[in-house]
């Protein structure tokens, strides 16, 4: 006789009502929301028994329901992990008598910090996060960074998953770590040039980033200085240093308006110089160059962004001088400035590309690329006084390649590229652009990725994936983890909605607050798309996305469960309104210029509840759904899946499978270790296999 299946948690319902703008809001599950929250972001052992007795539940709901792919998963990870280089490197970063990288080794799961003189000799292990790791259920490094000197390291470390990072400081020469430490910090770390002065940024009660501090090595961290606080709690703060190391830079942004400060790098004294005060939705970054400063703007008009020129001495916008104009499906993405040349990476027809021009002579060379899809980036560095540019080159097919470009010689040398263990050929595969068009008329890409044996005539199972928010566009990279998907004969595909910035800025205004629905109209017709060009069938598609992408999972599971047979949302944003709607949540200030302010503005409220996947979900036939939390995630509260999870028990008519796994040793982006991440992909890769019938 069978055992009987196991029976899915069932979330106590206990009605909360509040009104807004004349309506009456139920929540049948807000008290999974801990009151305590703050407290369980840095110490999980605080949560409400009955909390942490319903996540429980449904974690071992999931294991007992996933028991069937788990063989499928110990493959698919096993596969995964043959194909890292497990004693993998990093290529060496020169700076002066060093040259800095990462390492990882055998069975190793977090990262080395390491130096190598740069005349030769003896590579030093500076840290080691295995070592740093052990005992700990997470454990991971921020803002790792040398002293100008190369004698001191600094540090961050998050030992729960909360963003929440405590910095300590290393003696080079000795190996051992001095005795004061910084608690209560947010990971990024900036040197002064005298080699004692440190900056980082602080979190206020609600966890935004929202004060610079400087310390002097040696001192007690509670006399450490404040030296800029940020007086809109919708503004983040976040530190920086340009390439040429004279300044400390201080930026406060939302989504559409920034403010950049300088802080005189050679003075422990300095205070905060201002750039341009910030008006609103003009965005701004900085570099320096000389007595300049090379300023990427959106001012005027400039959409896709412009780059002028200002004085050091006279930073302000009125002394702003064009140098390179404004063009109109030209995005400028970003810089970097040398000594002798400076680089700007931009996207055009949804393709990066890296411009290189020299200083004096104004002379200017675009970098080529033969892939009609990729993903290109600049590594950054520590040098200024070089030709050296070092970018990174990859594409759905071939493996992550790593160029050190002279720009005088405008030649290019390859210093490592990704190695497969397990093996790979590039042309077995075969990669692709496709255009959807969307309800409204516009090209919507969809880079696609498949086996050359796979047959195109609607048969073959596809995981499409999306995020379509914030500006971020999802690269067309290489990824060693869904060959697993395609040597079983998926499709991947990925689709550039709106929201997200592959065709310029206005990409990303057409797909957030009051054009938010176009996102997933996109990706509805996108998944349309393949279908009608014979890619795979209704049905046979998982849907895939995390975060803002699992708002997006949660909104088409709600507009057309039809076409999907499973959809995996990791910590998705699901209850849009209700968080938009707490000041107190870490994000929600600043977020609302990205979805809307439905406390003030009746009619963002009326939106974002129209389609909040959470307020939407309705007595109807899901796909089957695997949903991921992490019980320390500041970004995405792990009541946000919770809640979804019970109120799509509760309604939907189905009977496939839903399950909610929450890591209760993390936060945002999961386990921290590499391995760890990849059974964390297995598992989901497994239940995508399974559900679509592969």
């Amino acid at each position: 006789m069978s055992e009987l299946a196991p029976q899915p948690p069932r979330a106590r319902i206990h009605p909360s009502s509040k009104t807004c703008h004349g309506q009456q809001l139920t929540d049948f599950y807000a008290w999974l929301r801990d009151d305590n929250w703050q407290q369980v972001m840095q110490d999980p052992a605080v949560l409400d028994p009955e909390i942490r007795a319903y996540l429980e539940a449904e974690n071992a709901y999931a294991e007992a329901m996933l028991k069937p792919t788990e063989a499928l998963a110990a493959t698919l990870f096993e596969e995964m992990k043959a194909r890292i280089k497990q004693d993998d490197a990093s290529v060496p970063s020169p700076d002066g008598d060093y040259a800095y990288f990462r390492k990882y080794v055998e069975g190793g799961q977090h990262p080395h910090v390491c130096r190598q003189p740069v005349k030769g000799g003896a590579t030093e292990v500076l840290l080691d996060g295995d070592r740093e790791a052990a005992g700990q259920k997470f454990f991971k490094l921020a803002g790792v960074t040398h002293s100008p000197d190369h004698q001191m390291l600094a540090y961050g470390i998050d030992l729960n998953g909360s963003e929440i990072y405590t910095i300590k400081f290393r003696d080079l020469q000795t190996g051992r770590d001095l005795d004061a430490s910084i608690t209560g910090a947010h990971g990024p770390i900036e040197w002064g040039n005298d080699n004692r002065t440190v900056y980082y940024t602080v979190l206020d009660d609600n966890h935004r980033p929202c004060a610079v501090f400087r310390h002097q090595l040696g001192s007690d961290p509670g006399d450490d200085q404040e030296i800029y606080r940020e007086p809109d709690p919708g503004f983040f703060v976040s530190i920086g240093k340009t390439e040429s190391r004279a300044f400390i830079l201080i930026q406060a942004h939302d989504h559409q308006t920034s403010e950049v400060h300088l802080i005189d790098a050679d003075r422990a004294d300095a205070k905060p110089v201002i750039v341009e005060p910030r008006t609103a939705e003009h965005e701004y970054e900085v570099s320096h160059h000389g007595d300049q400063l090379i300023v990427l703007t959106n001012a005027d008009g400039a959409e896709d962004f412009k780059i002028m020129t200002t004085p050091v001495a006279r930073p302000g916008r009125e002394n702003w001088q064009e140098f390179i104009a404004h063009e109109p499906g030209r995005l400028l993405l970003g810089l970097q400035v040398f000594q002798d040349f400076w680089v700007r990476m931009e996207r055009v027809e949804g393709l990066p590309q890296i411009i290189v021009t020299e200083f004096e002579s104004g002379a200017a060379h675009a970098i080529s690329f033969d892939e009609a899809a990729y993903s290109l980036g600049l590594a950054g560095g520590y040098a200024f006084a070089t030709t050296q540019l070092r970018f990174i080159y990859s594409s759905m097919t071939t493996p992550e390649r790593t160029f050190d470009y002279d720009m005088a010689e405008r030649s290019r040398i390859l210093r490592k590229e990704q190695e497969v263990p397990s093996g790979h050929n590039p042309d077995d595969y075969v990669t692709t652009r496709l255009f959807a068009r969307a309800v409204d008329g516009a090209e919507v890409p969809i880079s696609v990725l498949h086996a050359k044996t796979t047959l195109l005539d609607g048969s073959a199972p596809l995981l499409l994936y999306g995020y379509g928010s914030y500006g971020h566009a999802i690269p067309a990279a290489f990824s060693t983890a869904r060959l697993s998907l395609v040597d079983r004969g998926f499709v991947y595909a990925i689709a550039h909605i709106r929201g997200g910035m592959e065709k310029g800025y206005g990409w990303y205004k057409a797909g957030k607050r009051e054009s938010k629905k176009n996102t997933f109209s996109d990706f509805i017709g996108a998944a349309d798309h393949l279908i009608e060009a014979g890619y795979t069938s209704k049905g046979k598609i998982a849907a895939h996305g995390g975060s803002a992408g699992g708002l997006l999972m949660g909104v088409v599971a709600n507009w057309a469960p039809e076409l999907f047979a499973a959809c995996v949302a990791e910590v998705p944003f699901v209850d849009v309104l209700t968080t938009m709607g707490d000041t107190t949540l870490p994000l929600t200030p600043p977020e609302w210029t990205e979805w809307g302010n439905p406390i003030e503005d009746k009619a963002a409220f009326t939106y974002i509840k129209s389609y909040s996947p959470y307020d939407n979900v309705c007595a109807q036939a899901y796909p089957a759904l695997f949903i991921t939390a992490g019980l320390t995630d500041p970004r995405v509260t792990y009541w946000e899946p919770a809640k979804w999870t019970a109120k799509l028990r509760a309604l939907k008519t189905d009977d496939n499978l839903l399950v909610l796994k929450t890591n209760m040793d993390a936060g945002h982006g999961g386990a921290a270790g590499r391995f760890d991440r990849l059974q964390e992909t297995a598992a989901a890769y497994a239940f995508v296999i399974t559900q679509c019938g592969a």
